[in-house]
């Protein structure tokens, strides 16, 4: 805006420079000329006056020293007119500017025009208008997804035959809990594509949702289906692994997300389903107090540089506790920077549970619980799906545990 600023004054002073220098130097030139009409009137006046003085003495009307005196008298007359003419400013400041109307006419209406194009074309209506950071300032994420699905659906209706909008569509329905709507979008796009597994597998996932997270006659017959066509499809292949999971199958659940991580697919999130992986192992070392036998495990099993930790919410809070929430545990070192060694992400479903930190829950890096002999264990039950304490989580902490111990932490503690 301040840049328009300068514009706008750049271009109304080069105008009125343009409209009044030429009438300024017109009055100049006026007055010079008025100065010099003076001076050549008298000088005519003195020569004329000088011819009829030579002219009298030639015809002995007047001897030579009267003709001598009248001369100098003449010349002194000239000299005081001309110093007159040079000093009296009378004709300067009595003379009034001529022409004065026709420069400022033409200001007022340069001024003028500038502002009608301004009021009418620019942006004059927008200066006292706050500008959004966002589009979505002040929507809440249930306005947010419902003003998109909104969108989304009337691109759909100008675009029935696009399958790829369906198939983002049916996403998003899921997202927003609407599982009915989602399973006839997918349906409506195998209709114009074909049966396939990528449109079965996110299907069977609404109908996973719609039965409560049961894996029924029907949506089993869907994950057959899709993994017939393509045994390596993720979106079924992480249904299949959540249900395992959540049905404490960790085998099985571990089986069929490490078929996506095998596959090579570049279209889903690798460093999640590896630590979902890892939490499955996790609790299957919980279950069996025995380490998966793998190479990631190997030299954790062989050193014994663990911390279980055995993880309950107190009777107090047990309320309070939803089955949508997320627990994260995690150890820092008591001495040294305070950096997380080891975390691990599960449902709170699974409370109480027993979590095993060690090196394959490391964070990344070269600092690992290993190399540690006492570390600090804190528990946070989020509401909010972040490892932040926020107002409303519950949160347990454990001062100093040796590595290599086991130990109770109990979450008796709301964050305000």
């Amino acid at each position: 805006m301040t840049t328009l600023w300068i514009f706008i004054a750049l271009f109304l002073l080069v105008s009125l420079v343009l409209i009044w220098f030429p009438h300024f130097r017109q009055q100049k030139m006026l007055q010079t000329e008025e100065a010099g009409v003076r001076k050549q009137t008298n000088l005519e006046l003195f020569n004329n006056r000088l011819a009829t003085l030579e002219k009298e003495l030639e015809d002995e009307q007047l001897d030579q020293v009267e003709f001598d005196a009248l001369k100098k008298e003449l010349e002194i007359s000239l000299l005081q007119d001309m110093k007159q003419g040079s000093s009296d400013e009378s004709l300067v400041t009595k003379m009034k500017p001529k022409g004065l109307l026709w420069p400022v006419v033409m200001s007022v209406a340069v001024l003028g025009i500038s502002g009608y194009f301004y009021t009418s074309l620019g942006a004059y209506a927008n200066l006292d208008k706050t500008e959004q950071a966002s589009p979505h300032a002040g929507m809440t994420a249930d306005q947010v997804m419902q003003q998109r699905l909104q969108m989304m659906e009337a691109q759909a209706k100008a675009e029935p035959e696009n399958s790829q909008l369906l198939f983002s569509l049916g996403h998003s329905y899921i997202s927003a809990n609407r599982y009915d709507d989602a399973i006839k979008t997918f349906d409506k796009a195998m209709v114009l594509v074909g049966t396939h597994a990528e449109l079965l597998g996110p299907k069977a996932t609404a109908m996973y949702y719609k039965a409560n997270q049961q894996m029924t006659p029907a949506v089993q017959a869907i994950v057959d289906q899709a993994l017939s066509l393509d045994p390596e499809d993720p979106s079924t292949l992480l249904l299949v692994g959540m249900d395992s999971f959540f049905t404490a199958n960790y085998q099985k659940a571990i089986d069929s997300w490490q078929i996506i991580l095998d596959s090579d697919r570049k279209d889903v999130d690798r460093s999640a389903i590896i630590n979902a992986i890892d939490s499955a192992k996790m609790r299957m070392q919980a279950d069996t107090d025995e380490m998966p036998n793998d190479a990631a495990h190997a030299n954790v099993q062989n050193t014994a540089k663990t911390v279980n930790v055995e993880v309950s919410v107190s009777d107090e809070l047990a309320q309070q506790v939803g089955s949508s929430d997320m627990l994260f545990i995690f150890a820092r070192n008591t001495e040294g920077p305070k950096v997380p060694l080891a975390a691990v992400k599960v449902s709170a479903k699974s409370l109480p549970t027993t979590i095993t930190l060690d090196d394959t829950t490391s964070m990344g890096g070269d600092v690992k619980l290993s190399g540690a002999k006492q570390v600090e264990i804190i528990a946070v039950l989020s509401k909010h799906g972040t490892v932040k304490p926020q107002t409303g989580d519950l949160k347990g902490h454990l001062a100093m545990v040796n590595v290599g111990d086991t130990a109770q932490l109990i979450i008796d503690t709301q964050v305000k």
